[in-house]
């Protein structure tokens, strides 16, 4: 059933909580953000394949495993973390409100006690008979034990709640983390790369500081998947995604975009010495000759990788930015790979 009919935000939010911590405590998985993330998506019911897949492992009794929970996130919520991320902050929101609602609570109990002292302190002036008298010391006695009782219940779920909240922090900063990161090769991934080359173009507007941007694809990926594998393939990504690594340095800022394709943002960098960063990064993954294999090494070949090369332009957006350098790589592939082509070189062959 689809939970997300009917309820505000706040109240799906809750009722998700309670239905998905409960089923995974039952299926013994672990409540990390990622898993949480899983069966909330699962919980709401509109992440239908995600569904399918959650359904036929539970109709046949299969274990939810870390790799099976682990695949289940790659697979089904990667691309939809920032909502997760609402979510956690909806949770958040939820003990506030309850907190608030307790203080609230805390304040009209101590209101009314102000007001039955001054109700009592009336009736004393008028001489109250020792009956009356004796409801009045009843009535204080009973407010005063309201209130402690009150203060009692307070402390506990000030502290409870303290907790909780604790928790959610670390899963927020935890989430951000993974919603930013390429879980196959731990560089950034595309969102975080949006963000930082729009932070890259603000830059550039105020200051007018250079900035450049690479384009890297592997060369014959695909083939090389046909050839040798997918678990093969991660790993020649795995390697170049290292390469990439360890060929920038300070504010430099290095991503997957998507399957074999990665981006290098240069601020800085003038066009020139992006090129020479790009055929340096050329030169050093074609250089190595990979094998796999602890033991009986089995040869791979090399590796090689074309780039597009682009600088930044007063007129840019992130999409233009891109979009010429992703050109310039498409003439470098177009010019038998394994090459560097710069934005003013790939103008001046058109």
């Amino acid at each position: 059933m689809d939970m997300a009919q009917h309820l505000s935000e706040t109240e799906l939010s809750a009722k998700i909580l309670r239905h998905a911590v409960p089923k995974m405590s039952e299926l013994n998985i672990p409540v990390t953000p990622e898993n949480y993330a899983v069966w909330y998506e699962y919980y709401k019911g509109i992440n239908l394949d995600l569904k399918r897949a959650i359904d036929g492992l539970l109709a046949n009794n299969l274990a939810f495993t870390p790799t099976m929970s682990e695949e289940l996130y790659r697979t089904y919520i990667q691309v939809h973390s920032p909502e997760l991320i609402e979510n956690v902050q909806t949770e958040t929101h939820i003990l506030i409100n309850s907190l608030l609602a307790k203080i609230a609570s805390m304040s009209k109990g101590t209101s009314r006690f102000s007001e039955s002292l001054t109700e009592f302190d009336t009736a004393l002036k008028d001489d109250p008979e020792p009956a009356v008298l004796q409801d009045l010391v009843n009535g204080i006695t009973s407010e005063l034990d309201e209130i402690i009782s009150a203060n009692i219940d307070m402390d506990k779920s000030l502290t409870s709640m303290s907790e909780e909240v604790d928790a959610l922090k670390t899963e927020m900063v935890e989430l951000r983390s993974v919603v930013m990161t390429d879980q196959l090769t731990s560089l950034n991934n595309r969102r975080a790369f949006d963000k930082e080359v729009i932070s890259h173009i603000d830059s550039f507007n105020l200051s007018n500081v250079e900035s450049s941007l690479l384009v890297v694809d592997i060369d014959y990926f695909k083939k090389f998947n046909d050839v040798h594998g997918h678990l093969i393939g991660d790993k020649v990504l795995a390697y170049v995604a290292q390469a990439l690594k360890n060929a920038v340095k300070g504010e430099d800022f290095v991503a997957r975009y998507g399957g074999e394709e990665f981006v290098v943002l240069l601020p800085n960098t003038s066009h020139q010495d992006a090129h020479k960063v790009a055929e340096n990064i050329r030169i050093k993954i074609a250089g190595r000759n990979l094998t796999i294999g602890k033991e009986k090494k089995l040869p791979l070949g090399n590796v090689t990788v074309s780039v597009g090369v682009a600088s930044l332009k007063a007129s840019d957006d992130k999409d233009s930015y891109f979009i010429r350098a992703d050109e310039a790589l498409y003439r470098a592939k177009s010019s038998g790979r394994n090459c560097v082509i710069g934005e003013r070189v790939a103008e001046e062959l058109v």
